[in-house]
Formats: structure tokens, sequence, C-alpha cells
């Protein structure tokens, strides 16, 4: 799976050049991270908002929004938002802003994990294993 770069683009405009963002190639797409959570995404040609559970029925009631449903099971609190929902800057800026201060409420994000393997002895070994 790919992701609109020209989104992309897009988002950062909005975002702007900050200290406090990550950008992380994710679920085959983009994520942008605040605090270590991810606040929104590309997949594909959508745009992904996680707007947290309080405001998801309310999200869904926009016109170009559907439920974020990745794996096939809607994910409560995260939406995708088509590209005719984005056409203006103020509706993507709008998007963007809920879902990075939706993020900005929750707790830091886990530290960075240890890589998943370590090789050893010329064999890689899952980590936690002999």
């Amino acid at each position: 799976m790919s992701y609109d770069e020209g989104l992309a683009e897009r988002i950062r405009q909005v975002l702007g050049p900050r200290d406090d963002i990550e950008e992380r190639k994710m679920f085959g797409g983009l994520a942008f991270l605040r605090g270590g959570r991810m606040f929104c995404g590309i997949a594909s040609g959508d745009l992904m908002v996680r707007v947290g559970p309080d405001a998801y029925e309310k999200a869904l009631g926009k016109p170009h929004v559907r439920p974020m449903d990745f794996t096939g099971r809607p994910l409560k609190g995260y939406v995708y938002v088509a590209l005719a929902g984005l056409r203006t800057a103020a509706a993507l800026r709008a998007w963007v802003r809920q879902g990075a201060d939706f993020v900005s409420t929750l707790p830091p994000g886990p530290a960075k994990r240890p890589p998943r393997s370590k090789k050893r002895g010329g064999r890689v070994v899952p980590r936690g294993g002999r």
C-alpha cells in the first residue's frame, strides 16, 4: 500500500516546523506522531485521524468520514476522511489539529522498543529467546 505524497506535504504545511512531531512509515502509509502517539496519517488517499472515543460519533456524522477499519474491525476513536472532505486548507487543518489536540491529552507513548532480534553467534535469536 502506498500513500498520497501530495496530502503528506499538505499536512506538513499545516504542522509547520515543529520539534514535537515525528513522521513514521506505518500501516503501509505514513503516520504523524506527537509524544509518541499517532494523531493522523495517510493510508492510500485517505486521511486517518485519531479523534478519540468522545468525539468519534460526532466525527462520523460529518461528510466524507467513515470508521477506520484497517483490520476489518472499526477502531473506535479513529476515522478515515476521504480526499473530498479535505479540499480546503481549512478543512485539513481542522482535522489535523483535532487529532493533535486529542493526543496532547494522553500520557506520552511508550519508549522506543529495542530491535526485535539480535544476532548472536551467527544466528538470529528472537528477543527474549535463547
